[in-house]
């Protein structure tokens, strides 16, 4: 395995296939670099470098008791960069991963940074407060926290479901898909997960998005049942300076069939444009 260790002693897990321009993908709660290889695979056959991690707490990384918050996650971010160097990269995060790239540009810059890409991200922010009424409710957070700890296995299989909108009439199950999350989400720690809810639900990360000064992408589906777009996308494509908006009708919070597809071809486009 592939491994690189933080200024914190922290040791974390990484791929990194194929050559070329540099795709860092980041990925979502409580997933691992796995949930990416999909799209890691492609862009490396199609001549670019994929590097993708896993957060700390999540999959091979280190379980650390310490640093489970979106500014370290964003500064383990720029040191596999860095330790890497690599340069003129695009930074591509989905869900929480959308947040820790957020959260990098935006304590980090764009020194190393061509482009950027957030898929179902959660910014701005996710939970309602009185600066942002259209937010989730707290009392569903702290209904996510007390799934995790009470019986994390079940609570992951559950989430699965809507994760991937398997739910919705109409929907094609694939119960590989649920097993997959469900194997990659138990190979998050039970502390670092519950810690973790509280960084992407109640984050800011208005102040990073208008930092952003490299061309972006923003894409969400419209039946995203985790991360609701009207709060997220949408508002972020009125932060990022001339951030380009996808919405994918009917689409799911997770990368799954027909929608899959879709983005892949959007993401290779972005890329060579």
């Amino acid at each position: 395995m592939s491994t690189f260790t933080t200024a914190d002693g922290t040791d974390l897990f990484y791929k990194d296939w194929g050559t070329g321009q540099p795709v860092v993908f980041s990925h979502g709660w409580p997933l691992n670099a796995d949930a990416w290889d999909g799209q890691a695979r492609l862009v490396a056959q199609h001549g670019y470098r994929a590097v993708a991690h896993d957060r700390r707490g999540h999959g091979r990384s280190a379980q650390t008791w310490h640093g489970n918050d979106m500014d370290t996650y964003a500064d383990d971010l720029a040191q596999l960069i860095e330790a890497l160097d690599l340069r003129d990269a695009v930074l591509v995060g989905h869900s929480t991963g959308g947040g820790e790239v957020a959260r990098y540009l935006g304590r980090h810059g764009t020194s190393r940074v061509a482009k950027v890409v957030l898929l179902g991200a959660v910014p701005p922010r996710m939970v309602r407060t009185e600066a942002n009424p259209g937010g989730v409710p707290i009392e569903v957070f702290d209904g996510i926290r007390a799934g995790v700890a009470a019986d994390r296995s079940q609570f992951y299989w559950d989430l699965s479901a809507p994760f991937y909108g398997f739910n919705r009439e109409g929907a094609v199950e694939s119960e590989g898909v649920r097993r997959a999350f469900w194997l990659w989400s138990l190979q998050a720690g039970l502390h670092q997960a519950y810690e973790c809810v509280k960084q992407f639900s109640e984050t800011d990360f208005t102040e990073d998005l208008k930092r952003v000064d490299v061309p972006t992408l923003i894409a969400h589906g419209d039946d995203d049942q985790i991360v609701p777009v009207d709060n997220a996308a949408k508002k972020s494509a009125l932060l990022v300076p001339g951030a380009t908006l996808k919405i994918y009708p009917g689409a799911p919070h997770g990368l799954v069939g027909a929608y899959e597809q879709e983005f892949n071809a959007d993401l290779l486009a972005f890329l060579s444009a």
